[in-house]
């Protein structure tokens, strides 16, 4: 009889209590928001990292729909200088919600101008803006080709900037920082690679990749401190990126399970979608596959792979090892299948990668 009245005063109080929370749910509201928007603000990703080089994840992810990952984008983090690597559709949110401000970026530097990884940038441009006060356009680092892309986005916005000038002041919203300005880069005949950024120890050097006929297309090494990264970009298996990374610390690569979607393409036939199945088709012949990236991680000596721009969409984290079928018995390092948020740093003039996440 104790133990009955017990738990019936004990449901008693917890009505009580969920009576109360009820009724008082404006207050608590608003204690909770104020928390959340103290610690958002007061958190200094950036600041808080050591010296060395830092890889995020602003977009895993690429033009098929996948719930769990933004469009391709990555973002470098050296001596708190953002470098930004495509700028993929909603990455640029992804970058807020992980507590980088994407007023602190210094260049973004575009693999190619498929619309996946520049359909982000106008937003990037304009969020660097707002929340940097800078005075000067944004450097969009790119593959010849930009000059009109860069022109066309700062056109796009212009109305509204003009909007955002008025109304906070030139002050804030300083008129020459909007936008962004093109740094376009050719290469020439029998040229590979060319160095584009050299500056506080800071190495970027741009390399020619085969995304036919997607050209002019590239790849990305960064190297600090004895620290090195390569993007590879859209490709096929090259040996411009095998070359490029040569003993990289870590080489994040695109990735395309073909088998994934061969089925897509059968399912779209069978359905009499014939158009999206040609389309489905044609996208392997310039994509790499999972084992096919190991292969090249493997002969470059990379430390550590990470897959990026994960094609097609892999939601649930029960169809990865499907995904990865055959990738450890090609390359025996750590691999990482991307995820947005993912952060990986490497300490200045060591060896070790460690691995965090920020959503």
């Amino acid at each position: 009889m104790m133990r009955k009245r017990i738990g019936i005063g004990l449901v008693g109080l917890m009505l009580g209590l969920v009576f109360v929370a009820w009724i008082f749910r404006p207050q608590i509201g608003e204690r909770l928001f104020a928390q959340a928007v103290e610690n958002a603000i007061a958190r200094d990703v950036i600041g808080d990292l050591p010296d060395g080089m830092h890889v995020v994840l602003c977009g895993s992810g690429s033009p098929f729909p996948d719930p769990t990952r933004e469009g391709p984008c990555s973002a470098v983090i050296i001596d708190g200088k953002m470098f930004i690597v495509d700028a993929g559709g909603g990455a640029v949110r992804n970058l807020g919600r992980m507590g980088l401000n994407a007023g602190l970026v210094e260049a973004v530097l575009l693999t190619h101008f498929h619309s996946d990884h520049i359909d982000g940038l106008g937003e990037l441009l304009f969020q660097r803006w707002t929340g940097g006060g800078r005075d000067a356009p944004l450097p969009v680092f790119a593959p010849e080709g930009i000059v009109p892309i860069v022109e066309g986005i700062n056109a796009a916005y212009a109305a509204d900037a003009s909007y955002r000038i008025a109304h906070h002041g030139a002050d804030i919203m300083p008129p020459s920082g909007e936008g962004g300005v093109p740094r376009a880069f050719g290469f020439a005949e029998g040229q590979a690679e060319q160095v584009i950024f050299d500056s506080d120890g800071i190495v970027i050097t741009m390399f020619m990749v085969d995304h036919e006929p997607v050209t002019p297309a590239v790849g990305y090494r960064f190297e600090y401190k004895d620290r090195s990264v390569v993007f590879s970009g859209d490709t096929a298996k090259s040996e411009a990126v095998e070359k490029a990374c040569n003993d990289c610390d870590l080489l994040v690569h695109e990735v395309l399970n073909a088998q994934m979607v061969g089925k897509t393409e059968k399912a779209l036939r069978d359905a009499g979608r014939d158009r999206l199945a040609k389309i489905m088709s044609d996208i392997p012949g310039y994509h790499a596959t999972p084992v096919e990236v190991a292969e090249t991680a493997k002969a470059a000596g990379a430390k550590m792979l990470v897959f990026s721009h994960i094609v097609p969409a892999v939601p649930i984290g029960y169809l990865e090892a499907y995904y990865l079928k055959g990738v450890s018995d090609a390359y025996d390092g750590p691999v990482v299948l991307g995820k947005d948020g993912m952060l990986f740093s490497l300490p200045a003039n060591k060896n070790s990668i460690e691995q965090d996440e920020l959503l």
